[in-house]
């Protein structure tokens, strides 16, 4: 399959009476009004559905207008259908106080369904790392099931999100870390480099690290978490070794800023910053070379 086969831009509606009808297309697709206790959280589902200003919005167009896009859904073994899409459209219709939603029902296999349910979600701006890492992990797997036609199924898999093959890579690795160090990087404790390297500890050793950030309240280097990963590698590492890697003390960051009025006059007018900055950095290099 394609690296768009499964996509949501796959699902079509062939007819105003499809819609609205509720009628069966030629696809075996239908347009009910399901009831929403028997629509239930995709499995595994790594998206936030939270009760902030955005769903204050969503309920108020719903209450007003009703849901305009329906939903995607595919029948459960269990009765009921698994929301591929709309789990935000079907928390606003609760609180809208809404019993029913309009739904596209189809039989998606596990793979297509998961893709459908990624790319429907990873271009929110409001997306966590933690989202990224676990949906982006989802979907790869699906589409290593489904297999790539050519080409790389790491770029096929950050497509939809506009995002490069290497990009993806990382996020994949970050999901690999425990919840509780991809909280930390969540939270901005751990950068998303430092977690990368963190996550080809195995899950004992990343216990051990969020132990000791946990006592110190201390941030990971990039040192640091090279130092962990190669220890790890090697099999070296012990909660002692962690908390010594971790205490090392780090340099200290040093920022010096030019005034313009004080330099303007060395560079013509459209050398850019960086342009600049690579000059003073020669100039530098060449003056301690004379030393």
């Amino acid at each position: 399959m394609g690296s768009k086969a499964g996509s949501a831009s796959k699902v079509q509606i062939s007819n105003f009476d499809d819609l609205f009808g509720g009628a069966e297309n030629t696809s075996g697709e239908r347009i009910i009004h399901a009831k929403l206790d028997e629509l239930h959280t995709f499995k595994g589902h790594p998206f936030r559905v939270l009760d902030d200003e955005k769903m204050e919005e969503t309920t108020e167009s719903i209450g007003k207008y009703g849901v305009l896009v329906p939903g995607i859904v595919r029948p459960r073994v269990e009765g009921g259908y698994e929301i591929i899409a709309g789990h935000r459209r079907k928390r606003g219709s609760e609180k809208a106080g809404l019993d029913t939603m309009p739904v596209i029902v189809r039989n998606y296999t596990d793979d297509e369904a998961t893709i459908i349910m990624v790319d429907s979600n990873i271009q929110r701006e409001d997306i966590l790392p933690s989202e990224k890492a676990r949906a982006y992990a989802m979907k790869y797997e699906a589409m290593k099931h489904q297999g790539s036609k050519g080409g790389n199924t790491l770029d096929e898999v950050g497509e939809a999100a506009g995002e490069s093959g290497k990009t993806v890579q990382r996020y994949v690795w970050l999901a690999r870390l425990t919840d509780e160090l991809l909280g930390m990087v969540d939270a901005k404790k751990i950068g998303i480099t430092q977690g990368v390297d963190i996550s080809f500890l195995s899950e004992e050793a990343q216990q051990w690290v969020f132990i000791i950030l946990e006592e110190t309240g201390a941030s990971v280097s990039n040192a640091q978490a090279a130092k962990l990963k190669e220890f790890g590698k090697n099999g070296e590492l012990t909660l002692a070794m962690v908390r010594l890697i971790l205490s090392e003390e780090k340099p200290k960051e040093r920022k010096v800023t030019l005034k313009s009025d004080k330099i303007n006059k060395f560079f013509p007018e459209d050398y850019s910053s960086d342009d600049i900055e690579g000059i003073i950095i020669q100039l530098l290099e060449e003056w301690q070379g004379k030393q």
